[in-house]
């Protein structure tokens, strides 16, 4: 790589397979210089159903990053969602070591492994353990209690648990593909990182990422995670209702929910008129938008409503003061934001990254995501927010001097297994 720092994020989804690759600058930011996009074949609702079709994906993706950027990747931040996911809130306890009590790296450690004490089946691991707030002594609100001097250390914390057997063929994929694993990342954290600011994070905001076949739900309160969720139904729950609506096969559905669909239906002209493919794909017939957009409206509907029973256990709307925020390719919906707004009653934006250069610059074939000149940069959510976790970690690694725990020799393990056979 000649010298070049480089930093790859790829996000599996249900719809499409996205790799991106950053190269690091001296100040620690990212510089986009390569993405490849690859039809997702092997998933279902965010879970691998087929290895091989998967890492084919992964690998087509790669290989297209790696042609526009001019490197080798060897490795990636791996995004994992699905219905499989789970998450609770967990306290930690431990006494602060060492004769003058300070607060040392170890005792740090220390109380977040407590905080991993909690029940687990046999077929449940951890993907995540992410503080939320550290209390010494009793004084609540501290963010990073190292140096600080005290007799008690807590931590209340936000663990996500993932299916052990999802997590590893998500793994084996990537490893058939010809790439090691940095870190398996929860898609929604991964997405936070890329288009939530720090002071709606601070205020309190939930993010909705609206995908191919999940939503994913990450809530933010006082700058820490409070809860996340997912959900089993997205934009490809939509594209099939419009498919068996108008009697139009699944591509074509696709096709017309992108250049003409829309959320609310009272938005649309009773004028228009759309041209849908017949199933056997030999006629066109002259369709009224509107009645596209009735079939879309009750699915999008539901979706929201469903975010909005996960929002309601999180608690009181005023803890979400800064509203709502949609992003992944299902939100570019028209209209989708403002019947959210309706839904969950409460203010909603569009999402995507701005903060991290060179994204659209180097997109080579945005064939199903343009529309006229604009290149929707929600879709990239994830795979950049996997870029953004990945140089934010690797600092803290660097600087703790120490390997991050989520990649433990669980992958190393894995790989070895699975040399024996290719």
């Amino acid at each position: 790589m000649n010298g070049r720092r480089v930093i790859t994020g790829i996000d599996i989804g249900t719809t499409k397979i996205c790799a991106i690759i950053a190269e690091i600058t001296p100040e620690n930011s990212a510089e986009i210089i390569g993405i490849g996009l690859s039809p997702s074949h092997g998933l279902r609702k965010g879970i691998v159903v087929d290895i091989d079709k998967t890492s084919k994906a992964i690998r087509e993706a790669c290989e297209k990053a790696e042609r526009m950027a001019g490197v080798k990747i060897n490795s990636a931040y791996v995004g994992i969602a699905g219905s499989h996911i789970s998450s609770l809130n967990s306290h930690g306890v431990v006494a602060v070591t060492g004769e003058e009590k300070e607060i040392k790296e170890s005792d740090i450690q220390r109380v977040m492994e407590a905080a991993k004490i909690i029940p687990l089946s046999a077929e449940e691991e951890i993907i995540h353990v992410l503080a939320r707030e550290f209390i010494v002594d009793g004084c609540t609100g501290i963010k990073d209690p190292l140096g600080m001097s005290g007799v008690r250390l807590e931590v209340e914390t936000h663990i996500v648990t993932g299916s052990s057997t999802s997590i590893q063929n998500l793994v084996k994929s990537v490893l058939r593909a010809g790439l090691d694993v940095d870190d398996i990342v929860l898609e929604p954290l991964a997405s936070s990182e890329s288009v939530l600011t720090e002071d709606e994070k601070e205020l309190g905001i939930a993010l909705v990422d609206m995908g191919g076949g999940t939503t994913d739900i990450i809530v933010f309160q006082d700058g820490s995670i409070a809860y996340t969720s997912v959900l089993p139904v997205g934009g490809n729950h939509v594209s099939n209702d419009i498919a068996v609506g108008l009697r139009t096969p699944i591509r074509e559905a696709e096709k017309i929910k992108i250049e003409s669909g829309c959320a609310i239906a009272g938005l649309v002209d009773e004028n228009e008129y759309i041209d849908v493919v017949s199933a056997s794909g030999k006629k066109k017939e002259k369709v009224p938008r509107k009645i596209l957009c009735e079939v879309i409206e009750p699915r999008m509907q539901e979706i929201f409503n469903l975010v909005k029973k996960e929002l309601d256990q999180v608690g009181p709307r005023d803890l979400t003061p800064a509203g709502i925020v949609l992003t992944g390719g299902a939100s570019l919906l028209a209209g989708a934001d403002e019947l959210a707004s309706r839904v969950i009653a409460l203010p909603v934006r569009l999402g995507e990254p701005e903060h991290i250069t060179g994204l659209t610059g180097v997109i080579d074939n945005p064939v199903y995501i343009q529309k006229g000149d604009n290149v929707p940069k929600a879709i990239f959510s994830t795979a950049v927010g996997l870029v953004e976790y990945g140089i934010k970690y690797h600092k803290r690694e660097v600087k703790s001097n120490q390997g991050n725990e989520l990649v433990s020799d669980f992958f190393s393990k894995l790989k070895n297994w699975l040399s024996d056979f290719f």
